[in-house]
C-alpha cells in the first residue's frame, strides 16, 4: 500500500533512534538538491498503534522534512508490528 505523508511524522526505528548520520542527508542534499523526482518510496511498517515506523530512507525523510517542510513523501506500508511504535521520536524531533 502506497501512501502520501509528511515525513516529519513518521517514526525513527529504535537502531537510529538519534535521527540520520550527519554526513548522508548533506551527500543527498548535495546530489538531489530540493527535489523529491525519482526518490524511491520510504518503506515504513505499521505498529498496533497505527503509527508509521520508517523501515528503509531515514535519511530521505530527513532531507525533504529540512528543506522542503509540508511536502509530502511517497511512502510504502511494508508489514504491520506486533508492538506500538508511537513512543519512537519522530523525523520532526530529530531534525538537525
Amino acid at each position: 500500500m502506497f501512501l502520501g505523508l509528511d515525513p516529519r511524522t513518521l517514526h525513527l526505528p529504535p537502531s537510529l533512534r538519534f535521527g540520520a548520520d550527519p554526513a548522508k542527508p548533506q551527500r543527498q542534499i548535495a546530489r538531489f538538491v530540493k527535489k523529491t523526482d525519482g526518490m524511491p518510496a520510504i518503506w515504513v511498517q505499521r505498529g498496533v498503534d497505527g503509527e508509521l515506523v520508517i523501515s528503509d530512507g531515514v535519511t530521505r525523510a530527513t532531507r525533504v522534512a529540512k528543506l522542503l517542510p509540508g511536502v509530502l513523501v511517497r511512502v510504502e506500508v511494508i508489514g504491520d508490528l506486533k508492538v506500538p511504535v508511537g513512543h519512537y521520536p519522530t523525523v520532526e524531533e530529530r531534525l538537525p
